[in-house]
Order: C-alpha cells, then sequence, then structure tokens
C-alpha cells in the first residue's frame, strides 16, 4: 500500500535523488508517517499513468486496428 523512498524508486526505475526531486516539485506527492516519508502505491500508479506515452505509442494508440 505505501513505499519508503528507496523502494518506490526502486519499483519505478529511476534513483532516489531522481524521486525526491519529483517530490520537492510536487509531482510525487509523500506524506510523512511519524517522521518516515512514504509514498502511497495509488499516487505512484497516479503519477506513472499520467506521464506522456512515447511517440510510437501514441502514433499506435491513434491509429485504427
Amino acid at each position: 500500500m505505501a513505499y519508503r523512498p528507496r523502494d518506490a524508486a526502486a519499483a519505478i526505475g529511476v534513483s532516489e535523488a531522481l524521486l525526491y526531486e519529483l517530490i520537492s516539485e510536487g509531482a510525487l506527492p509523500a506524506r510523512k508517517l511519524r517522521g518516515a516519508t512514504i509514498l502511497l502505491r495509488s499516487d505512484i500508479v497516479a503519477f506513472l499513468e499520467a506521464l506522456p506515452l512515447t511517440s510510437s505509442a501514441a502514433k499506435a494508440r491513434a491509429s485504427p486496428s
């Protein structure tokens, strides 16, 4: 249900530094639980789903099957 920053970074394939940058920019919400930073799985999924598609994926989605 929730990840510590190191685990969240590994789960999405980015460095911890980039993860903290995304948090500080407000792009990825983080929460505090008694001083520990945690990221909800649902927030991580929403962040990933909002990322833009690659051009090839966008073209494939736009073309009729």
